[in-house]
């Protein structure tokens, strides 16, 4: 039942340390920045170029599926930081109570609080992905990550590097919302406590909740990328299928023009992106959680949770390394006198 408790606990630290990065859709941390990013960076271009079709794209480069990595570097490092070192370890202690434990809804709440300072803060990099993304290769408008920042602030005005910043903000509702309905009924679907869980159990779980959680917030997404492509400065409005005056009215104009479905336009490649890496995420941070457990002489192996015999569970890690430390200090045999 302590390990439990543990679990649960950790599990729901996890929420609100992790829901910041489903908050984020395209926000990748360290690993993904040192692995993953390639892939990525693929299928952010697809759907891209799927949300906003009319964008003047030269496809025939070779290196158009590497060619901006900066912008996404510098989002994931950034993000990273400011959620870590700034946001994530004070809505921690806010949202505890006095015995150290946090609940769900709170978890969510303080994760998605976290999300959004995150997702303000590197907007403008966001947005510089995007017009990369989208502007004619053949005649750019920006020549890199630098001269697009200040082409957008000399022309523009600072407000254009926070063009849809409020559909952002506002999908991570319904993404947070859509990966908490999916956590909390695991252990339903399953037919077995959260806990015993398989790591393949784990991966599949991370990829369920990442697959709802990215349709039901995906209009959002969409909303965003028109907005962030749009510029008067930019060939055809930065090739934009509709036009619109703010995120309401793109909402209405898009439904208008290309229907409902309009909106989870580009949504494909947006999953074939999101759901293995959630899954691995998921997966790979309960190992780690069970690792934790047994190096600390709670469980007998990281790969089950078997109870260790003879460990009270309610202890702390560094109360029971004393206790060991106590016991095998009382249970040494002492050395006589004449031997000394």
């Amino acid at each position: 039942l302590k390990v439990t408790e543990k679990a649960v606990c950790c599990t729901n630290i996890q929420q609100l340390i992790l829901s910041k990065i489903t908050s984020l859709f395209n926000f990748q941390p360290v690993g993904g920045c040192l692995c993953g990013v390639t892939c990525n960076k693929i299928l952010d271009e697809s759907h891209a170029k799927i949300s906003i079709p009319a964008a003047e794209v030269a496809c025939g480069h070779r290196n158009i599926c590497i060619k901006n990595h900066l912008p996404q570097f510098f989002m994931c490092l950034v993000s990273l930081i400011v959620l870590l070192l700034c946001v994530c370890f004070r809505l921690v202690t806010l949202s505890m109570d006095e015995l150290g434990h946090i609940s769900h809804w709170r978890a969510i709440m303080a994760g998605s609080l976290a999300g959004m300072v995150a997702t303000t803060v590197t907007h403008p990099s966001d947005v510089v992905k995007t017009r990369l993304i989208v502007q004619n290769r053949l005649e750019p408008s920006y020549q890199g990550i630098l001269h697009a920042f200040y082409q957008i602030y000399h022309q523009e005005g600072l407000r254009a590097l926070y063009r849809g910043v409020s559909p952002a903000i506002l999908g991570a509702v319904p993404f947070s919302a859509g990966s908490f309905f999916v956590y909390i009924n695991l252990d339903t679907i399953w037919q077995e406590p959260i806990v015993r869980f398989t790591p393949l159990q784990n991966f599949v779980n991370g990829c369920v909740a990442a697959a709802v959680a990215q349709t039901l917030s995906f209009p959002f997404e969409t909303v965003k990328r028109k907005m962030q492509a749009q510029s008067p400065w930019l060939p055809h409005y930065g090739g934009v299928d509709v036009h619109f005056t703010g995120m309401a009215d793109c909402f209405r104009q898009t439904v208008k023009h290309k229907g409902v479905l309009g909106l989870w336009r580009g949504l494909t490649p947006s999953l074939l992106k999101i759901v293995p890496y959630f899954g691995v995420m998921f997966s790979t941070f309960e190992f780690c959680k069970r690792v934790c457990l047994y190096r600390n002489g709670y469980i007998q192996s990281p790969l089950n949770y078997k109870l260790m015999p003879g460990v009270d569970q309610s202890l702390h890690p560094q109360e029971l390394r004393e206790l060991k430390l106590l016991r095998r200090e009382n249970f040494e045999p002492r050395k006589s006198a004449l031997e000394n």
